[in-house]
């Protein structure tokens, strides 16, 4: 069986670090590249796929510290993680055995997702009357933020698209959403990880660790060098040209690789 090479880490970690911040799904594209390298659906190798996001999650860390010292802040990102934490933990087995890995599923989400995106957008229209402070959002609009976040569980579906356009739906600024939503991306990939790997490190092979270490560091680099730029796109524009980009890459992968 073919094992990941140093090499297919560094490239998937470089991956993780421009994805994970457009509403693309990192995951998706993580799964989808796994398929074109030939990597074998391993635990380890799903295991990967998940924790190689610490990376870029720990460059969001590092730009927005100050965020993170702020308590009003840090009261809304635990009542944000809350429902995603419960429905992660609850179904944890499902999603690692049925879910990651799968390019179907990918391919599919990626494609309804990209026509969900572009339906929104030309339908939405953007309240200039909710706070524009993360301090002052109401604390049911961020507990029904972190259960859109939940539904990002199934891969190809987007974590950042899910819980930017749950908080648009609700009114919230896209400014001020978009932020919280990767601020929120913090302890719920912190979770998502370490449980993971409490779980499932005892089938990883002997570099397994290395590997890992050498695509968490790949993504956090590659993250912190774009990070702020994707962000700003993605704070200022619609998400129409992404539904494109999402349905155009899940149209041609079905056809020249699934199919």
């Amino acid at each position: 069986m073919k094992a990941m090479t140093l090499l297919e880490s560094i490239l998937l970690g470089a991956l993780e670090g421009v994805t994970e911040f457009l509403p693309i799904s990192s995951t998706g594209h993580l799964i989808l590249a796994g398929e074109l390298l030939g990597l074998p659906t391993t635990d380890f190798v799903k295991s990967f796929m998940i924790a190689v996001q610490l990376g870029a999650i720990a460059a969001v860390v590092i730009l927005y510290f100050r965020k993170f010292l702020d308590i009003e802040v840090i009261k809304r990102l635990v009542v944000g993680f809350i429902p995603t934490g419960i429905i992660g933990f609850t179904l944890y087995q499902l999603i690692k055995d049925y879910l990651i890995g799968n390019s179907y599923i990918v391919v599919a989400a990626l494609f309804l997702g990209g026509i969900a995106l572009i339906a929104f957008e030309l339908l939405h229209k953007e309240s200039e009357e909710e706070p524009a402070d993360i301090r002052d959002l109401p604390y049911t609009q961020v507990a029904l933020v972190g259960l859109f976040q939940s539904v990002a569980m199934i891969p190809g579906v987007s974590r950042s698209a899910a819980t930017i356009v749950g908080g648009l739906l609700m009114g919230m600024r896209r400014a001020t959403i978009v932020e919280f939503s990767f601020l929120l991306a913090v302890p719920t990939m912190v979770a998502a990880t370490g449980y993971d790997i409490l779980k499932s490190f005892d089938t990883f092979p002997t570099d397994g660790f290395g590997l890992l270490a050498a695509g968490f560091l790949t993504s956090l680099v590659v993250a912190l060098l774009s990070m702020k730029l994707l962000i700003g796109f993605v704070k200022k524009h619609t998400f129409i040209p992404f539904g494109i980009y999402r349905i155009v890459l899940a149209a041609v992968f079905f056809l020249l690789v699934l199919a």
